[in-house]
Protein backbone atom coordinates (compact mmCIF):
# COMPACT_ATOMS: atom_id res chain seq x y z
CA UNK A 1 0.00 0.00 0.00
CA UNK A 2 1.34 3.64 -1.00
CA UNK A 3 1.81 6.09 1.45
CA UNK A 4 -0.22 8.45 -0.56
CA UNK A 5 -3.34 5.98 -0.15
CA UNK A 6 -2.32 5.52 4.01
CA UNK A 7 -1.98 9.41 4.24
CA UNK A 8 -5.48 9.98 2.86
CA UNK A 9 -7.00 8.82 5.67
CA UNK A 10 -8.19 11.29 8.27
CA UNK A 11 -6.17 12.14 10.77
CA UNK A 12 -8.93 13.37 13.04
CA UNK A 13 -11.04 9.33 12.60
CA UNK A 14 -7.79 8.02 13.23
CA UNK A 15 -7.84 10.21 16.39
CA UNK A 16 -11.00 9.52 17.14
CA UNK A 17 -10.09 6.00 17.15
CA UNK A 18 -7.86 6.34 19.92
CA UNK A 19 -10.79 8.85 21.94
CA UNK A 20 -8.70 12.13 21.71
CA UNK A 21 -11.11 14.82 20.23
CA UNK A 22 -10.57 17.84 19.87
CA UNK A 23 -10.90 20.58 22.19
CA UNK A 24 -11.76 23.23 20.29
CA UNK A 25 -13.50 22.68 16.90
CA UNK A 26 -13.44 25.18 14.39
CA UNK A 27 -15.32 23.29 11.46
CA UNK A 28 -12.22 23.32 9.18
CA UNK A 29 -9.63 22.44 11.67
CA UNK A 30 -9.39 21.27 15.32
CA UNK A 31 -7.08 22.19 18.21
CA UNK A 32 -6.24 19.26 20.14
CA UNK A 33 -4.18 18.39 23.16
CA UNK A 34 -0.96 16.96 21.72
CA UNK A 35 -0.92 12.97 22.04
CA UNK A 36 2.82 12.49 22.07
CA UNK A 37 3.88 15.38 25.13
CA UNK A 38 2.11 17.50 27.78
CA UNK A 39 0.07 20.20 26.78
CA UNK A 40 -2.90 21.22 28.51
CA UNK A 41 -3.19 24.55 25.97
CA UNK A 42 -4.57 22.16 23.23
CA UNK A 43 -1.56 23.34 20.88
CA UNK A 44 -1.71 20.76 17.99
CA UNK A 45 -3.73 21.90 15.07
CA UNK A 46 -5.41 19.73 12.58
CA UNK A 47 -6.06 21.06 9.46
CA UNK A 48 -9.25 18.62 8.33
CA UNK A 49 -9.13 19.92 4.08
CA UNK A 50 -5.14 19.04 3.74
CA UNK A 51 -5.35 16.31 5.96
CA UNK A 52 -2.61 17.81 7.60
CA UNK A 53 -1.38 18.59 12.02
CA UNK A 54 1.01 20.58 13.39
CA UNK A 55 2.33 20.32 16.84
CA UNK A 56 2.99 24.65 18.26
CA UNK A 57 4.25 23.30 21.07
CA UNK A 58 7.02 20.96 19.72
CA UNK A 59 7.49 22.97 16.17
CA UNK A 60 6.60 19.28 14.43
CA UNK A 61 3.72 18.31 12.11
CA UNK A 62 3.40 16.33 8.88
CA UNK A 63 1.44 13.67 7.76
CA UNK A 64 -1.29 10.62 9.05
CA UNK A 65 2.30 8.42 8.71
CA UNK A 66 4.08 11.22 10.80
CA UNK A 67 2.00 11.40 13.31
CA UNK A 68 1.84 8.04 13.88
CA UNK A 69 5.95 8.03 14.26
CA UNK A 70 5.05 10.52 16.79
CA UNK A 71 2.76 8.91 18.62
CA UNK A 72 4.22 5.24 18.57
CA UNK A 73 8.04 6.24 18.55
CA UNK A 74 8.38 3.91 15.22
CA UNK A 75 9.86 4.21 11.79
CA UNK A 76 8.43 5.05 8.84
CA UNK A 77 7.97 1.63 7.68
CA UNK A 78 6.95 0.43 11.17
CA UNK A 79 4.04 2.94 11.15
CA UNK A 80 2.97 2.33 7.61
CA UNK A 81 2.71 -1.13 8.71
CA UNK A 82 0.16 -0.29 11.83
CA UNK A 83 -1.40 2.17 10.04
CA UNK A 84 -2.31 -0.78 6.73
CA UNK A 85 -3.71 -2.96 8.77
CA UNK A 86 -5.68 -0.59 11.04
CA UNK A 87 -6.97 0.74 7.76
CA UNK A 88 -7.47 -2.74 6.36
CA UNK A 89 -10.11 -3.42 9.24
CA UNK A 90 -12.58 -0.80 8.20
CA UNK A 91 -14.73 -1.79 5.06
CA UNK A 92 -15.81 1.64 4.62
CA UNK A 93 -12.65 3.13 3.50
CA UNK A 94 -11.66 3.23 -0.05
CA UNK A 95 -8.12 3.46 -1.39
CA UNK A 96 -9.98 3.76 -4.87
CA UNK A 97 -12.70 6.33 -3.84
CA UNK A 98 -12.76 9.43 -1.12
CA UNK A 99 -15.19 7.52 0.99
CA UNK A 100 -14.90 8.88 4.42
CA UNK A 101 -16.08 6.56 7.48
CA UNK A 102 -18.48 7.80 9.84
CA UNK A 103 -19.01 6.69 13.54
CA UNK A 104 -22.47 4.14 12.08
CA UNK A 105 -20.42 2.43 9.84
CA UNK A 106 -17.55 1.86 12.29
CA UNK A 107 -20.20 0.11 14.62
CA UNK A 108 -21.04 -2.38 11.36
CA UNK A 109 -19.75 -6.08 11.54
CA UNK A 110 -15.87 -6.40 12.01
CA UNK A 111 -13.97 -7.30 9.00
CA UNK A 112 -11.64 -9.82 11.12
CA UNK A 113 -12.63 -13.03 10.65
CA UNK A 114 -10.82 -15.59 13.82
CA UNK A 115 -9.61 -18.36 11.41
CA UNK A 116 -7.84 -20.31 14.66
CA UNK A 117 -7.28 -19.72 18.80
CA UNK A 118 -4.12 -21.60 19.75
CA UNK A 119 -1.61 -21.26 23.22
CA UNK A 120 0.48 -18.75 22.51
CA UNK A 121 3.74 -20.31 20.57
CA UNK A 122 4.66 -17.59 17.72
CA UNK A 123 8.04 -16.42 18.43
CA UNK A 124 7.60 -12.95 17.14
CA UNK A 125 4.46 -12.68 19.94
CA UNK A 126 6.30 -14.40 22.72
CA UNK A 127 9.67 -11.34 21.69
CA UNK A 128 6.37 -8.41 21.57
CA UNK A 129 5.81 -9.39 25.07
CA UNK A 130 9.24 -9.75 26.44
CA UNK A 131 9.57 -6.28 24.42
CA UNK A 132 6.90 -4.68 26.61
CA UNK A 133 8.30 -6.49 29.89
CA UNK A 134 5.36 -8.96 30.31
CA UNK A 135 5.85 -12.28 31.84
CA UNK A 136 5.05 -14.69 29.28
CA UNK A 137 4.12 -17.45 31.40
CA UNK A 138 1.13 -15.16 32.94
CA UNK A 139 0.36 -13.88 29.98
CA UNK A 140 0.00 -17.47 28.61
CA UNK A 141 -2.85 -17.39 31.16
CA UNK A 142 -4.93 -15.14 30.09
CA UNK A 143 -4.36 -14.87 26.50
CA UNK A 144 -4.50 -16.53 22.94
CA UNK A 145 -2.56 -16.93 20.13
CA UNK A 146 -5.25 -15.69 17.35
CA UNK A 147 -5.07 -16.15 14.13
CA UNK A 148 -7.22 -14.19 11.38
CA UNK A 149 -7.90 -12.74 8.46
CA UNK A 150 -8.73 -9.18 6.87
CA UNK A 151 -9.84 -9.01 3.09
CA UNK A 152 -8.52 -12.93 3.11
CA UNK A 153 -5.13 -11.39 4.03
CA UNK A 154 -3.58 -13.62 7.02
CA UNK A 155 -2.57 -11.98 10.13
CA UNK A 156 -2.17 -13.32 13.57
CA UNK A 157 -1.54 -11.79 16.94
CA UNK A 158 -2.24 -11.86 21.17
CA UNK A 159 -5.83 -12.14 21.66
CA UNK A 160 -7.25 -11.12 25.14
CA UNK A 161 -10.95 -12.09 25.65
CA UNK A 162 -13.57 -9.88 26.66
CA UNK A 163 -16.87 -10.22 27.96
CA UNK A 164 -19.14 -10.46 24.24
CA UNK A 165 -17.04 -13.80 23.30
CA UNK A 166 -14.44 -11.12 21.44
CA UNK A 167 -10.85 -10.41 21.75
CA UNK A 168 -8.61 -7.71 21.95
CA UNK A 169 -5.93 -7.86 19.45
CA UNK A 170 -2.33 -6.84 19.76
CA UNK A 171 0.99 -7.23 17.63
CA UNK A 172 3.85 -4.75 17.49
CA UNK A 173 2.13 -3.40 14.42
CA UNK A 174 -1.79 -3.56 14.99
CA UNK A 175 -3.81 -2.47 18.07
CA UNK A 176 -7.40 -4.07 17.44
CA UNK A 177 -10.79 -5.80 18.58
CA UNK A 178 -13.28 -8.49 17.02
CA UNK A 179 -15.75 -6.47 19.28
CA UNK A 180 -15.62 -3.78 21.84
CA UNK A 181 -16.68 -4.75 25.56
CA UNK A 182 -14.61 -4.98 28.84
CA UNK A 183 -13.09 -8.34 30.63
CA UNK A 184 -14.59 -8.95 34.01
CA UNK A 185 -13.81 -11.34 36.60
CA UNK A 186 -15.84 -11.32 39.82
CA UNK A 187 -17.05 -12.48 42.95
CA UNK A 188 -19.28 -10.94 45.98
CA UNK A 189 -16.62 -8.70 47.19
CA UNK A 190 -16.53 -5.16 48.29
CA UNK A 191 -13.41 -3.77 46.33
CA UNK A 192 -12.71 -3.40 43.19
CA UNK A 193 -9.66 -3.16 40.56
CA UNK A 194 -10.03 -1.29 37.30
CA UNK A 195 -7.07 -1.25 34.66
CA UNK A 196 -7.98 0.28 31.06
CA UNK A 197 -5.93 -2.04 29.49
CA UNK A 198 -5.02 -5.47 29.42
CA UNK A 199 -1.32 -4.87 28.76
CA UNK A 200 -1.94 -2.85 32.49
CA UNK A 201 -3.43 -5.63 33.81
CA UNK A 202 -0.90 -8.05 32.59
CA UNK A 203 1.78 -5.53 33.76
CA UNK A 204 0.43 -5.28 36.98
CA UNK A 205 0.56 -9.45 37.59
CA UNK A 206 4.09 -9.31 36.13
CA UNK A 207 5.42 -6.64 38.79
CA UNK A 208 3.76 -8.25 41.65
CA UNK A 209 5.14 -11.81 40.43
CA UNK A 210 1.38 -13.27 40.07
CA UNK A 211 -0.89 -15.37 38.54
CA UNK A 212 -4.06 -13.51 39.87
CA UNK A 213 -4.64 -10.32 41.65
CA UNK A 214 -5.84 -10.34 45.11
CA UNK A 215 -8.68 -8.85 44.85
CA UNK A 216 -11.71 -11.01 43.08
CA UNK A 217 -13.08 -8.30 41.27
CA UNK A 218 -11.21 -7.24 38.41
CA UNK A 219 -12.62 -4.87 34.98
CA UNK A 220 -10.22 -4.37 32.48
CA UNK A 221 -11.92 -1.81 30.17
CA UNK A 222 -10.64 -2.40 26.87
CA UNK A 223 -10.89 1.20 26.19
CA UNK A 224 -11.46 3.98 27.96
CA UNK A 225 -14.84 4.52 25.88
CA UNK A 226 -16.50 1.29 27.86
CA UNK A 227 -16.19 2.98 31.27
CA UNK A 228 -19.96 4.29 31.05
CA UNK A 229 -20.66 0.51 30.74
CA UNK A 230 -19.90 0.11 34.34
CA UNK A 231 -20.09 3.09 36.41
CA UNK A 232 -23.06 2.13 37.52
CA UNK A 233 -21.62 -1.23 38.70
CA UNK A 234 -19.02 0.52 40.17
CA UNK A 235 -20.58 2.79 42.52
CA UNK A 236 -21.83 -0.06 44.00
CA UNK A 237 -18.74 -1.13 45.33
CA UNK A 238 -16.46 -0.08 48.62
CA UNK A 239 -13.56 1.03 46.92
CA UNK A 240 -12.67 0.74 43.52
CA UNK A 241 -8.61 1.10 42.47
CA UNK A 242 -8.41 3.22 39.27
CA UNK A 243 -5.16 1.83 37.02
CA UNK A 244 -5.78 4.26 34.33
CA UNK A 245 -3.30 6.06 31.74
CA UNK A 246 -1.59 9.59 32.68
CA UNK A 247 -3.16 11.71 29.97
CA UNK A 248 -6.58 13.80 30.19
CA UNK A 249 -9.10 11.77 29.10
CA UNK A 250 -7.51 9.16 32.52
CA UNK A 251 -7.67 11.86 34.66
CA UNK A 252 -11.03 13.25 34.03
CA UNK A 253 -12.36 9.81 34.08
CA UNK A 254 -11.27 9.62 38.11
CA UNK A 255 -13.04 12.91 38.37
CA UNK A 256 -16.10 11.62 37.26
CA UNK A 257 -16.06 8.70 39.05
CA UNK A 258 -15.06 10.25 42.49
CA UNK A 259 -18.81 12.12 41.85
CA UNK A 260 -20.67 8.28 41.68
CA UNK A 261 -18.67 6.10 44.25
CA UNK A 262 -17.88 5.56 47.66
CA UNK A 263 -14.07 5.46 47.53
CA UNK A 264 -11.83 5.75 44.36
CA UNK A 265 -8.45 5.41 44.77
CA UNK A 266 -5.86 6.36 41.58
CA UNK A 267 -3.03 4.53 41.21
CA UNK A 268 -1.66 6.37 38.48
CA UNK A 269 0.16 8.40 41.67
CA UNK A 270 2.62 5.48 41.39
CA UNK A 271 3.31 6.03 37.71
CA UNK A 272 3.31 9.55 36.90
CA UNK A 273 5.66 10.07 35.17
CA UNK A 274 4.94 7.59 32.77
CA UNK A 275 2.18 7.15 30.07
CA UNK A 276 0.47 4.11 31.75
CA UNK A 277 1.51 1.10 33.76
CA UNK A 278 2.80 -1.01 30.99
CA UNK A 279 5.51 2.39 30.02
CA UNK A 280 6.37 2.22 33.76
CA UNK A 281 7.01 -1.34 33.42
CA UNK A 282 9.32 -1.00 30.38
CA UNK A 283 11.17 2.00 31.81
CA UNK A 284 11.29 2.21 35.42
CA UNK A 285 14.62 2.59 36.90
CA UNK A 286 16.27 -0.42 38.03
CA UNK A 287 16.40 -1.45 41.38
CA UNK A 288 19.43 0.21 43.55
CA UNK A 289 21.90 -3.08 44.19
CA UNK A 290 22.34 -3.19 48.01
CA UNK A 291 25.91 -2.10 49.17
CA UNK A 292 27.41 -5.00 51.35
CA UNK A 293 28.97 -3.47 54.50
CA UNK A 294 31.95 -5.32 55.54
CA UNK A 295 31.51 -7.72 58.79
CA UNK A 296 32.45 -5.28 61.64
CA UNK A 297 34.65 -6.33 64.35
CA UNK A 298 32.38 -5.40 67.32
CA UNK A 299 29.68 -8.19 69.11
CA UNK A 300 28.05 -10.37 66.74
CA UNK A 301 24.19 -10.93 66.72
Amino acid sequence: MKSTDINRYPIQEYLAGLNIYPAKDKGYYGMYHSPFREDSNASMKIDYDKNLWIDYGSNEGGTLIDLVMRIENCTNGEAMQKLEQYLSVIPSFSFQGNNIPNRKEKEQESAIHITGVTPINSFALIDYLRERKINVDIAKLYCKEISYSVNNKPYFAIGFPNDSGGYELRSKYFKGCTSKDITSHSTKQDTCQVFEGFMDYLSFLTMKNLQCSPSNVIIVLNSLSNLPKVTDTLAGYKSVALFLDNDEAGKRAVQNLRSVCKEVIDQSVHYANYKDLNDYLCNRPAPKQAVKKKPGKGLKM
